[in-house]
């Protein structure tokens, strides 16, 4: 991968590189997209490009950096001492940031199943929110919640059912017989599901 911009100049020739793939992403797709389409929405001539990014997928590379790091910084702002609330702000944080990235994301999906090298990657991405939820689930389990599951393997099923339940609902066109949730409707039940999979059972209290 090229090095870093080191100057002013080069971050913002950076992220007009990146803005400009979304817009490119979102109007085209991720596989019909071109590095010289980019490079136009950009501003930059194509050549450039490569001071940057290798090919296509270093960029979405950095665009699912981008997307999980937007995730986890609204994750924490929306942090709580009630445990729902700050559930609720993490999945509202996940939901609207996938949305916002959607393009990308049916990207990032297309690009794992055809590449391994990109699948890892996207492992790896994935395994930092996996490290957040659990840490909230041993959080629980100090404050005396029986969860009855490993907290890792729990982590990894509420981050498979946030994955999921997006894709479903904002890229497949939803379920049969089920109606569309708007957008508040959808945070809350994922909100309610990933509480009642923690919180399920009172704490044990000593004495």
């Amino acid at each position: 991968m090229p090095a870093k911009p080191p100057t002013p100049k080069g971050r913002r020739t950076e992220a007009a590189f990146l803005e400009a793939a979304r817009k490119v992403f979102a109007e085209q797709g991720y596989f019909n997209a071109k590095i010289s389409d980019i490079a136009r929405e950009a501003g930059r001539s194509p050549g450039s490009f490569y001071n940057y990014y290798e090919n296509k997928e270093e960029l979405l590379e950095a665009l699912l950096e981008q997307f999980s790091v937007e995730v986890l910084e609204s994750s924490f702002q929306a942090q709580s001492d009630d445990p729902l609330e700050g559930i609720r702000g993490a999945v509202r944080a996940y939901w609207t940031t996938y949305r916002k990235y959607l393009a990308e994301m049916v990207g990032v999906f297309q690009m794992s199943m055809t590449d391994e090298t990109f699948a890892q990657r996207w492992r790896e991405q994935r395994a930092i929110g996996i490290r957040v939820v659990r840490a909230g689930i041993r959080n629980a389990e100090r404050s005396g919640y029986r969860v009855g599951a490993a907290p890792g393997l729990l982590a990894s099923a509420i981050v498979s059912v946030l994955e999921s339940f997006c894709w479903v609902w904002m890229v497949s066109g939803g379920d049969t017989d089920v109606d569309a949730p708007d957008d508040e409707a959808a945070i809350e039940t994922l909100s309610q599901l990933w509480y009642r999979a923690v919180y399920h059972q009172e704490p044990e209290t000593n004495g």
